[in-house]
C-alpha cells in the first residue's frame, strides 16, 4: 500500500510538472505569435548592444595593453572591464530588450533575476581589480625592490576579495527572497569579534596602508622620529613593522602604528639645511664694531657661497654680549666641510678688524695675610697689687 501511495505522489509530480511545462510551451507559442515582429526587433537589439559591448571590452583589452607594466589610472580602469566576462554581457542586452519583447512573466522574472547575479558579481569583480589597481598604482614608487609593502598585497588582495564578494552574497541572496538581515547581523558581530581579537594586527595594517597611501617616507630616506631620540635610514616597510637602519649599524623594527604615532621628520625631502653658531664679544666692544658686525657676518657667510639668515646681537649676557650666526644651504644638506668654511671665514674676518671673542672668566680673591695678635697680659697677682 504504501509502494502504491508513493508511484501515485510521483505521477502526481511528473503530471504537475509536465503540465507546467506544457503551460509554458503555451504561453511563449501564444507571445511569439502575437509579438513576433517586437521579438525580432528585441533580439536583433540584443544582438547589437551585445557586440556593441564587446567592442568596449576589446578596447580596453588594448588599454589594458598600452599600459602594462606601468599602474596609470587610464590602464586601471582598462583592467578592470578587460574582466567583463561574456555572461554579464548577454544578460545585460537580454535585460534592456525584454520589455520591449512583451515577454511572458515567468521569461522576464527568469531574466531579471538571472542579470541580477551576473550584475553583482560582476560590479565585484569591477571594484576589486580598481582597488588591486590603485594599491599597485600607489606602491609602485614606495619600493623598487619589489619587497616590504609589495610583499603585503596578497594580504590585501585577500581581504579585498572577501570584502567584495560577501557584499555580492547578501545582494544576490536578497533577490531569491532570503532574509538577510540575520546573516549581516551575523557577520557584524562576527566581525567585530575577529576585529577585537586581533586589534593589534589590523592596526599596524591599517598604519601599512596609511604609509601606502599617505606616503610620509619612502625606502632609501633618512628620517628621525620620537623626537629626535630615533633616527637611521628607512630599510624596509612591511605589513606590521618598518625596518630602519641606525647611525650605528643597528637594524631597529618598529610597529607601523607605533611609527606614526609620532613626528616624523624626513631629513631626505627637506629643501634646505641651517646650522647655528652662538659666541660672545666683550662689553669693552666699541659701538661702532657692534654696528659693523652684522655686514661682516654677512660677509664671512656670502663668501662660503650660503644664506646668511640671522647674524648679529640676540642679548647680553653675564660674560659679554651675546650673539649668533646662523645660515641657510641651498641643497638638502650641506658638504662635511661647510661648518670649518664659514668658521674659518668669521675667524679670518675678525682678525683682520681686530675683533676678539669673550669667554667666561674667573677671578679668585685672596684676602691680605694679617699679623698675629700679641699674647695678652698675665692677671695681676698679689704680689704685684698696687701699694704692695
Amino acid at each position: 500500500m504504501t509502494t502504491n501511495a508513493t508511484a501515485t505522489r510521483h505521477g502526481l509530480a511528473k503530471s504537475s510538472f509536465q503540465g507546467d511545462v506544457d503551460g509554458f510551451l503555451g504561453q511563449a507559442r501564444s507571445w511569439f505569435e502575437g509579438h513576433w515582429v517586437q521579438i525580432a526587433i528585441a533580439i536583433a537589439t540584443g544582438i547589437g548592444i551585445f557586440l556593441l559591448l564587446q567592442l568596449v571590452r576589446g578596447y580596453a583589452v588594448r588599454l589594458c595593453k598600452r599600459g602594462e607594466g606601468v599602474a596609470t589610472w587610464y590602464s586601471i580602469v582598462g583592467r578592470a572591464l578587460a574582466k567583463t566576462s561574456n555572461f554579464f554581457i548577454a544578460m545585460s542586452s537580454a535585460r534592456l530588450v525584454i520589455g520591449y519583447a512583451h515577454a511572458p512573466p515567468l521569461a522576464a522574472k527568469t531574466i531579471v533575476f538571472l542579470f541580477t547575479i551576473s550584475a553583482a558579481l560582476q560590479a565585484a569583480i569591477w571594484v576589486r581589480e580598481i582597488v588591486f589597481g590603485a594599491v599597485e598604482h600607489r606602491i609602485r614608487d614606495v619600493e623598487h625592490s619589489g619587497r616590504g609593502l609589495a610583499s603585503a598585497l596578497g594580504v590585501i588582495r585577500l581581504l579585498v576579495s572577501i570584502s567584495v564578494f560577501a557584499v555580492a552574497l547578501v545582494v544576490v541572496l536578497g533577490n531569491l527572497g532570503v532574509n538577510v538581515s540575520g546573516l549581516i547581523a551575523g557577520l557584524g558581530v562576527g566581525g567585530i569579534a575577529i576585529g577585537l581579537a586581533a586589534q593589534g594586527i589590523f592596526a599596524d595594517l591599517f598604519a601599512a596602508l596609511a604609509i601606502l597611501f599617505d606616503r610620509p617616507f619612502r625606502v632609501g630616506d633618512s628620517i628621525s622620529y620620537d623626537g629626535g631620540s630615533g633616527s637611521g635610514t628607512v630599510e624596509a616597510i612591511g605589513l606590521k613593522s618598518t625596518r630602519i637602519r641606525g647611525g650605528n649599524g643597528e637594524q631597529r623594527i618598529i610597529a607601523n602604528k607605533k611609527l606614526l604615532d609620532f613626528e616624523i621628520l624626513n631629513t631626505t625631502l627637506r629643501q634646505h639645511n641651517r646650522f647655528k653658531y652662538d659666541f660672545w664679544l666683550g662689553y669693552a666692544t666699541p659701538p661702532d664694531t657692534v654696528r659693523r658686525l652684522p655686514g661682516l657676518l654677512k660677509e664671512a657667510v656670502a663668501s662660503q657661497g650660503y644664506t646668511l639668515v640671522h647674524g648679529g646681537l640676540n642679548g647680553f649676557a653675564a660674560s659679554g654680549l651675546k650673539y649668533d650666526v646662523e645660515f641657510e644651504s641651498t641643497a638638502p644638506d650641506f658638504p662635511d666641510n661647510a661648518r670649518d668654511l664659514v668658521a674659518a671665514a668669521i675667524l679670518d674676518i675678525f682678525r683682520k678688524n681686530d675683533i676678539s671673542f669673550a669667554y667666561p672668566t674667573q677671578v679668585n680673591l685672596l684676602a691680605e695675610k694679617t699679623k698675629p695678635a700679641p699674647p695678652a697680659a698675665p692677671a695681676a697677682g698679689p704680689e704685684t697689687a698696687p701699694g704692695k
